[in-house]
């Protein structure tokens, strides 16, 4: 019999695609779950697969290699999606979908089956990965062809005697990682709806913390990489745990975002990431203190399309060897300590240092130790000035038959009155 890979979280869709699988293809299947830092109990995860009816179930470690080699990659680039999303999800699924191929030649499987939605960015995600690298292998997504709701689901579980922990009083999608957590689905839809509390696992109410003092961290980067906290060398995803749950407890992290879907709708998504909000806050701090302004002003271009190349699936392409291969660059000079205070619902940077600091204190002070040739600055503005002043003397006054503040709104309407009341005049 033939047999087809499903990546199994453990929760409603994968698990209800075990048998549905089974029932509609005549195929084996063997549940894969890959440990990303799900915060499950995956070895029992692995025993309710099984239980189902998966002839195999098996848990593949990806901590390491996400974090190393997908989560540090983005916080060099400063991906954040929207300006909001840390691609806590976004960032874990090629790696799944890798590791999904490769289960899939070891077992010899010949399909690959994943739970996404219809209207969802990840079936995106996984299929181009798959497709990209293995395109022989077929790609079930039984979310995506049954025409069951969620309430559906929930009764096709309980009629088959599917064990789960979704209930329709409990509706809520969920999905995390070391990076992150996803909550969607339930009251959530209502973008006026306040996320109810039962939303949040990883950060405290920042309203409950009235008498929590605030603390400091001091996380040194070595070329755009957290390596230490507070001189403490530690793996990355210990690190990442760690400020998880230090900057949880402070509440920070909680995101509530309407976000532009690749499908073309718009969704309202609750996501936690106190560990991402403060290294990216970070690693931001120390870029403006070790890369130069035109590195700056271009890597914000940058990062804008390295996180949309992440949320569009594209991560296995030409395109985003070549965004890294620049950020890879602009890193070089990335390495020093960042001090950050955490507080009610807040990460403030209040210290940051570097050997590569490019801010001299002779050319910033103002006292007498002050370095900087304060006469050179009026050839500078006179220089800077040119292009300006030469196209508004051309241009600009003549052409408002004003010589007085081009900015004057006032004078612009009553010009504009003029010039209709001679149109109509002449009609």
């Amino acid at each position: 019999m033939a047999t087809a890979v499903l990546a199994y979280s453990g929760g409603l869709d994968t698990s209800v695609a075990i048998r549905w699988i089974k029932e509609k293809y005549d195929m084996d299947v063997i549940a894969v779950t890959i440990d990303v830092g799900n915060e499950k109990d995956l070895q029992e995860v692995a025993a309710r697969a099984i239980k189902i009816g998966a002839v195999k179930s098996m848990i593949v470690n990806g901590r390491e290699d996400f974090v190393n080699y997908f989560v540090w990659p983005a916080l060099q680039a400063g991906a954040i999606y929207e300006g909001q999303y840390p691609l806590a999800t976004a960032l874990a699924r090629p790696l799944i979908a890798r590791l999904l191929v490769e289960v899939a030649r070891q077992e010899g499987a010949v399909a690959v089956a994943h739970g996404c939605t219809g209207k969802g960015n990840d079936q995106v995600r996984f299929d181009v990965s798959i497709n990209t690298l293995a395109p022989d292998l077929k790609i079930i997504a039984p979310v995506r062809e049954w025409s069951m709701t969620r309430d559906n689901e929930i009764a096709y579980a309980a009629e088959h005697n599917i064990p789960i922990k979704v209930t329709a009083q409990n509706p809520y999608s969920v999905d995390q990682n070391l990076w992150g957590r996803s909550v969607e689905c339930g009251i959530l839809e209502d973008p006026w709806a306040e996320p109810p509390a039962d939303v949040f696992a990883w950060t405290s109410d920042p309203d409950s913390l009235n008498n929590l003092e605030p603390t400091y961290y001091e996380i040194t980067f070595k070329n755009g990489i957290p390596v230490a906290l507070n001189e403490q060398e530690m793996e990355g995803s210990v690190l990442i745990e760690t400020l998880n749950q230090e900057a949880g407890k402070y509440g920070i992290g909680r995101i509530d975002h309407i976000e532009n879907r690749l499908v073309g709708i718009k969704s309202r998504e609750i996501y936690e990431a106190p560990a991402a909000v403060v290294l990216h806050s970070a690693h931001s701090a120390l870029e403006t203190l070790t890369l130069s302004r035109e590195q700056t002003r271009f890597k914000e271009i940058v990062a804008n399309e390295y996180a949309r190349l992440i949320y569009n699936g594209q991560w296995y392409s030409a395109l985003h060897q070549d965004l890294a291969a620049y950020v890879q660059n602009t890193q070089r000079f990335v390495s020093g300590t960042v001090r950050v205070k955490l507080s009610r619902g807040r990460c403030q940077i209040v210290g940051r240092k570097s050997d590569n600091s490019l801010y001299s204190l002779g050319l910033a002070t103002y006292d007498s130790s002050d370095q900087f040739d304060h006469n050179a600055a009026l050839g500078f503005i006179k220089l800077w000035a040119l292009p300006l002043t030469t196209q508004a003397q051309a241009q600009l006054l003549p052409s408002i038959g004003i010589e007085g503040n081009l900015l004057n709104t006032n004078n612009h309407k009553v010009q504009i009155a003029e010039n209709r009341e001679e149109a109509e005049a002449e009609a």
